[in-house]
């Protein structure tokens, strides 16, 4: 029914029978838009919108759910997940076709203006608009050089350094650990917060080497694990130094099964400033980024 709605209102439309099919569907050709339930077999919507956001192509790809789940606890999942807007059952199909055109169309604006700003003299904004996941994959398109800065709800800042797009380090301020690849995985758990990228030359030796697409699958995947601990032992998601007390991230729970009767829903794709190892300098004649020649990295 809802793609019937959305074809007459001129939208191309493909479907997918469960989250599986819809990732597939989703790498082979990439959609203007995804529309999933939550509760689906193979894979859940939860699952496939992480793994969605774990490959670079479709980083930036704008999702809407479209569940049963009403719950806070559930939306507030939704969004942290990257989630562009969250709309629960019943619904009616003139809301829903208001949502995808203004979804459509604000998705349009943001990435244009970001690519805009990357490229003049810096960027600045907010992770809940424009995740981490789709700033690395600016930067990396754009092969930009520079220093992102984030800063966390909590007032918890980090700092990420890339170079011709790729990061080469990443840390915590005021925090020894995670850092480098571990301390991305846990930067992309941030669902809100501030960020800055400034361009400036960066020097010093790559302490991640890997691709923005590795970093982004792989935190996805232990993301995904962290989300699943009642199926047996999970990888954790390293903890903030002097967290101990809580090392593990916090999940909402998981949906509850479908009510006997209740139909498992589809998938709908629619068309139409110090570091470790580095002193950063970011004055307007020399903005640099150098590394310490030191083998253990002041």
């Amino acid at each position: 029914m809802v793609a019937t709605v959305l074809e007459k209102r001129g939208y191309s439309v493909e479907t997918a029978v469960d989250g599986e099919d819809a990732l597939a569907r989703a790498l082979a050709r990439t959609p203007d838009l995804l529309i999933t339930d939550v509760m689906m077999p193979k894979v859940d919507g939860w699952s496939l919108v992480r793994q969605l956001r774990s490959h670079a192509e479709l980083a930036m790809l704008p999702v809407i759910f479209l569940t049963a789940l009403s719950s806070e606890d559930d939306r507030i999942r939704g969004f942290r997940l990257g989630a562009d807007d969250y709309v629960t059952k019943p619904f009616r199909f003139e809301e829903l076709d208001l949502r995808v055109a203004k979804t459509l169309r604000r998705t349009a604006q943001t990435v244009q203006e970001t690519r805009e700003q990357i490229n003049t003299s810096g960027l600045r904004g907010d992770l809940s608009q424009v995740g981490l996941s789709s700033l690395l994959v600016l930067i990396e398109m754009e092969r930009k050089t520079g220093l992102l800065q984030l800063r966390s709800l909590d007032n918890i800042s980090a700092q990420i350094l890339v170079r011709s797009g790729k990061v080469v380090h990443s840390r915590l301020d005021d925090r020894e650990e995670p850092v480098d690849a571990e301390c991305v995985y846990f930067l992309l758990t941030w669902a809100a917060g501030d960020f800055e990228f400034v361009t400036c030359v960066v020097e010093g030796e790559d302490r991640v080497n890997v691709s923005t697409t590795h970093l982004l699958m792989e935190g996805a995947r232990l993301i995904d694990e962290s989300s699943y601990r009642a199926e047996g032992p999970a990888m954790k998601i390293p903890p903030l130094a002097g967290h101990e007390g809580n090392d593990e991230l916090e999940e909402p729970p998981d949906p509850p099964p479908a009510a006997p009767g209740e139909e498992e829903g589809g998938a709908t794709l629619t068309g139409d400033p110090s570091v470790d190892g580095f002193d950063v300098e970011l004055d307007l004649e020399d903005r640099t980024a150098t590394s310490s020649t030191d083998d253990n990295w002041e």
